[in-house]
């Protein structure tokens, strides 16, 4: 059996290489998987049958045909899980740092899915999918609020509110460095590293990505930061900050090698989400606190500032 994805091209894809545009759409499969199903003839391009390195242009219609592969059965976990709220149409999770939010290579089991499957009943798209409900996710370290979808019509109206990036998404960071400025915006477009492919990285032909930034509090050597997103790219908060030399605390990828303040995980949480309800149209809002080893290290600089 085949399952189809298809996309329309914006005019912010305009000029993309086909497979570039995919590998970012398709964040479980790589370019060369990808590349692979664009010489099968399962990509087609308004219909037609395009070489990879197919420049995509505004309206075109993009359909992937991606043939099923046999789901691993997943097993619900009694892993510890703080829902702070739900109703038969959303729950919002407060992830910890240190949680996989879906299975894959690798990471099997003990994620928010396995979690997600013990403590609530009547997740959308639990037959056959291995991310049930399961809408945007945050890095294995980064914290703080997520939503996820009960119904198949929830998560089909929030999928369409994060392709719209009506999603408000504030999250809190501390960096490297003193940042000078109260308010800021980084406008710099992300795509995948042209040196290691690993990573993302502001590269010229990137999708656009758009950071607002304000600083809440410096620090001798730190600033603590509260960023909004204005698009949704990968690591793209990871990625903006260091492009500006000011990495994320504690960052693997993206900061220096060496640890500072003693941190085993990066210093980013996810502290607010709004959201419309999908069933009452009403706007929601849901924050969450700074975990306590966040929180900690901010008092110790207070301390010493």
């Amino acid at each position: 059996m085949l399952r189809s994805e298809i996309f329309l091209i914006a005019e912010e894809g305009e000029g993309e290489r086909l497979d570039i545009f995919l590998a970012d759409q398709m964040e479980d499969m790589s370019r060369s998987s990808i590349q692979n199903l664009i010489d099968e003839d399962m990509v087609k391009v308004d219909g037609m049958k395009k070489r990879p390195s197919y420049r995509l242009k505004s309206g075109e219609e993009v359909q992937v045909l991606i043939p099923q592969v046999r789901q691993i059965e997943l097993e619900p976990q009694d892993i510890p899980l703080d829902i702070i709220y739900q109703d038969s149409h959303i729950a919002i999770i407060n992830k910890p740092v240190g949680m996989v939010v879906h299975p894959a290579h690798g990471n099997w089991d003990n994620t928010m899915v396995n979690a997600l499957l013990y403590h609530i009943k009547d997740l959308s798209g639990i037959n056959g999918e291995l991310r049930p409900g399961i809408v945007h996710r945050l890095d294995k370290d980064t914290s703080g609020v997520m939503v996820v979808a009960k119904t198949d019509l929830a998560l089909r109206s929030l999928t369409e509110q994060i392709k719209e990036h009506s999603i408000n998404r504030e999250y809190t960071a501390l960096v490297h460095g003193i940042i000078k400025e109260n308010l800021g915006t980084v406008d710099a477009p992300i795509g995948r590293s042209k040196t290691d492919r690993k990573k993302m990285a502001v590269v010229t032909d990137g999708r656009p990505a758009i950071s607002n930034y304000q600083v809440l509090e410096r620090f001798n050597q730190y600033t603590l930061i509260k960023v909004k997103l204005l698009t949704g790219r990968t690591h793209q908060i990871r990625v903006h900050f260091a492009y500006l030399r000011h990495p994320v605390v504690g960052d693997p990828l993206y900061g220096p090698a060496k640890k500072h303040l003693g941190m085993q995980s990066q210093a980013l949480h996810a502290s607010l989400l709004g959201l419309v309800h999908p069933h009452t149209g009403e706007y929601l809002e849901f924050t969450s606190p700074l975990p306590k080893y966040f929180s900690s290290i901010l008092e110790d600089l207070r301390k010493n500032n």
